[in-house]
């Protein structure tokens, strides 16, 4: 049979070029498929490669099986054709940052841009009709058991990671607020060693506990539409993904803090990372995480009461994470040169609003008056009796410090019961 040589001929010949091949499937996969054209070209290059390679070797070995022994009809489906080892996990992988849809989808582009290379190739070697036509049909059927394989794949490691996740995310809570158990051997839920779902917390590695939250617009106030749990959570592990610590099966260390994302990293992040805010503490052990915790809590709050954005330990931070760590200093801060405003209403807060914007423009009195929509004059006689008011000089530095630190308190912490 003339198919019996043509199809190696034009099987090898997709293989001398399978790395052109490989850009045009991806190509088409970027062209259409959003979720892809989010993704790195290179980051998903092996994984196409492998499929196109399978493809073609269940049409060599269709010739193969034609050329011993001819006879009509569809073949068995690629179904005697066992995938690569490791393909399924590959794809099942891809399909926990990516739609299962999309995975799918993505498949049936790729298969029918080979196909089209295919069918030039064997045009070239005058191939007809009735020499594609089967191997066409087997293809389609391999395709769509491949297809099922995959689906069924993706289900059973999403249950997986369901159960995993959990477990990870009640493990890692636990080591963060000082919740763990660590002198139980008899408990099923102790966190020593790895548990049989693959999660584990190795008691001899340092790991760097951080807490995280979207940018918000204005320094330190709420967003006007608060992200969910879910939402800052999947942003802290896209960005944080290669310092994060992960299980034995490499699912990430995480879990959410009142809002925040939260977890354990295994190095502080490199560069800025504009999209979060990150508080970060010091590499510690197992029994020491909730207190280095504590310290990567002080450190976001501070950054985000002034606007930063990217990634802080409380040491980076000075007196402003001071001030979320020591609230009893800015209580009393608050009692001496804010209290003294309380009992004027509407007009010591305008008092202390004056004194905010002269502080936040850098004691610039034409720039804090703009802020403010009033001319410099007002600033000038709104900031003359804030001093009469509550005893402060403004020029003095400790005073003006006393201020700033007073301020600073009331925006973290609140105002007093």
């Amino acid at each position: 049979m003339e198919g019996s040589t043509t199809v190696p001929e034009a099987v090898a010949a997709l293989h001398a070029r399978i790395g052109a091949l490989t850009d045009e499937v991806i190509a088409a996969l970027r062209g259409q498929l959003p979720s892809y054209a989010a993704l790195p070209p290179e980051g998903i290059r092996p994984r196409v490669t492998m499929a196109i390679r399978n493809g073609l070797a269940v049409v060599q070995r269709w010739a193969d099986e034609e050329q011993r022994s001819p006879r009509g009809g569809v073949r068995d489906g690629g179904r005697s054709h066992d995938l690569p080892a490791g393909y399924l996990d590959e794809v099942a992988a891809l399909a926990r940052v990516l739609p299962v849809e999309d995975v799918l989808s993505a498949y049936r582009i790729g298969s029918d841009v080979v196909w089209r290379c295919f069918g030039e190739e064997m045009a070239a070697r005058h191939a007809t009709a009735e020499e594609l036509l089967p191997i066409a049909e087997t293809l389609r059927a391999w395709a769509s058991a491949t297809t099922l394989r995959i689906v069924r794949s993706c289900h059973t490691a999403a249950r997986r990671d369901i159960t995993t996740d959990r477990r990870n995310s009640a493990l890692v809570r636990a080591l963060l607020l000082g919740e763990a158990r660590w002198d139980d051997p008899d408990d099923p839920d102790a966190v020593d060693g790895q548990g049989t779902d693959g999660t584990t917390c190795d008691r001899s590695a340092l790991r760097l506990p951080f807490r995280a939250r979207l940018p918000v617009s204005g320094s330190g106030r709420p967003a006007p539409a608060a992200a969910s749990e879910h939402e800052v959570l999947a942003r802290a592990v896209e960005l944080l993904g290669p310092w994060l610590a992960r299980d034995a099966v490499g699912g990430p260390l995480v879990t959410t803090v009142d809002g925040d994302a939260a977890g354990l990293l295994t190095a502080r992040p490199d560069g800025l990372c504009r999209g979060l805010v990150v508080g970060v503490g010091a590499p510690a052990a197992r029994t020491a995480l909730a207190t280095e915790f504590t310290r990567a809590t002080q450190a976001l709050r501070a950054a985000v009461d002034s606007g930063f954005v990217g990634t802080f330990t409380r040491e980076e931070l000075g007196l402003r994470a001071t001030v979320v760590a020591m609230p009893a200093i800015g209580a009393q801060l608050v009692g001496l040169r804010l209290e003294p405003l309380a009992e004027r209403g509407e007009d010591g807060a305008q008092l202390e609003e004056a004194a905010a914007a002269y502080l936040r423009q850098g004691m610039r009195l034409e720039a804090a008056a703009r802020s403010l929509y009033v001319h410099p004059n007002t600033l000038r006689n709104r900031l003359r009796r804030f001093e009469e008011l509550t005893g402060t000089h403004l020029r003095d530095p400790a005073d003006l410090a006393e201020v700033w630190w007073a301020l600073a308190h009331r925006r973290i912490h609140g105002p007093a019961d």
